[in-house]
């Protein structure tokens, strides 16, 4: 009985995974057909990340890393490549290290409050780290668009975080909306 228990854990966990997933690339494609291009190397604001964190915020860092690191790969299909660490930089390692806001895993027992400053902070986190893999990216691969007398650090920087600081702030918005609307989101079922 307990093994049966144990498979039906795992494959809810998968089936999430999954679904998020396909929920982040969906919303990630959406936004890439539906923003006005800020810039000419990429770039949009987006709502992808919130599967991401959900799957943090909701199983730690085994449910956040992995559904980041797939949402990244997937993203080595169709994003825009021009060396192969950059395309890790910009993929897979900038969408994994989101999922280190599983280090503030929300549990059923905190108060609303400290659960909104979980997700604000592990958001903060996520993104943060998410931010510094871009700028490495942009500092190495994509210094040279820096206007001329720019400091490449400074213009990767501000190039990057034109569309994540909005994305990071929008996210945290519907995460708070949807930690008060719906708070079983954020509890795992049987994990």
């Amino acid at each position: 009985m307990k093994w049966g228990m144990k498979v039906n854990v795992n494959t809810r966990f998968m089936t999430e995974v999954a679904m998020m997933t396909a929920l982040g690339i969906i919303l990630d494609y959406l936004a890439g057909v539906f923003s006005i291009k800020l810039w000419p190397n990429g770039g949009s604001i987006s709502i992808a990340m919130i599967p991401i964190l959900l799957m943090g915020f909701r199983y730690g860092l085994k449910g956040g890393l992995l559904t980041g690191f797939l949402v990244g790969t997937i993203q080595l299909f169709y994003g825009y490549i021009i060396h192969p660490v950059q395309a890790m930089l910009d993929y897979p390692i900038a969408y994994t290290v989101l999922g280190l806001c599983g280090f503030f895993m929300i549990r059923s027992t905190m108060t609303v409050k400290k659960k909104i400053i979980y997700l604000i902070l592990g958001s903060f986190i996520g993104v943060g780290l998410r931010l510094v893999s871009h700028v490495i990216s942009g500092i190495v691969w994509f210094g040279d668009s820096a206007p001329e007398g720019t400091p490449v650090l400074e213009f990767s920087v501000v190039y990057n975080s034109t569309f994540l600081v909005p994305s990071y702030v929008i996210s945290v918005i519907i995460l708070i909306v949807l930690l008060k609307t719906a708070p079983q989101l954020f509890e795992p079922k049987g994990a």
